[in-house]
């Protein structure tokens, strides 16, 4: 097989007896995860006087950006939004929504269609840990450059989108692990956030969520049976 036409998945193929990524993977107790994702409610009621630490925000996103993308292309943003008065300026963009000025901080998760032109500073980081030969580093970065460079606006949104979607999930669930409370929104003025906010051309936004001590809990969680929502092997 020629480097031209190798896939993304023959450079890892490569690399896979590289470093600790040829270990097994870790087997961990399922019992605070689980606590954590049953716990996990949308908090529309916040202490308004609750403050939390910008330090413990920052470990909160770290956590988040464990989180898997494509490509491992990270194209995740975040706009933290505590200063009071900017959090009364976004308040009537989200429809006047009340934990917007209660809750201690609203995070707007933001994703960058562009993020493909960042391959080269993540792969040396890979590199440099000895998780990939340099050769492959090369390959494997100028297979993202040319694969990504031609795809449509369309497809890059979409990565986007899916890719601001798995880190919006793993962020609430990192805040409650942590004791605090969050709630997603998709209820804003997209076009007048990103005007009033300086958000670049290239960003999609992804939601708001608000994150801080909440007051009263959300509702009970009611989900559908899982008969309804999963079939094995094919519809």
């Amino acid at each position: 097989m020629s480097e031209k036409t190798m896939s993304k998945e023959d450079y890892l193929n490569k690399a896979k007896d590289m470093g600790p990524s040829n270990a097994a993977p870790k087997e961990l107790p399922d019992t605070d995860f689980l606590t954590v994702a049953k716990e996990r409610r949308s908090v529309r009621h916040y202490d308004a006087d609750y403050k939390i630490d910008r330090e413990e925000i920052k470990e909160i996103l770290e956590t988040a950006s464990l989180a898997p993308s494509s490509s491992n292309l990270q194209p995740w943003r975040f706009l933290i939004i505590e200063d009071q008065k900017e959090k009364e300026r976004l308040l009537p963009i989200a429809n006047n929504q009340q934990q917007i000025v209660d809750a201690s901080v609203v995070i707007a998760v933001l994703s960058d269609r562009n993020a493909y032109e960042n391959a080269g500073r993540i792969y040396n980081q890979i590199a440099e840990k000895g998780n990939m030969p340099e050769d492959v580093k090369e390959m494997y970065v100028n297979s993202i450059y040319d694969t990504y460079g031609n795809f449509p606006q369309e497809r890059l949104t979409k990565i986007a989108n899916i890719d601001g979607g798995i880190i919006s999930n793993q962020l609430m669930l990192a805040a409650k692990a942590k004791g605090y409370d969050t709630v997603p929104m998709g209820g804003y003025d997209v076009d007048q956030f990103m005007e009033a906010f300086h958000v670049p051309e290239n960003f999609e936004s992804i939601m708001l969520i608000s994150l801080g001590k909440g007051t009263k809990a959300g509702f009970e969680k009611t989900r559908l049976p899982m008969e309804d929502i999963m079939e094995w092997n094919r519809y």
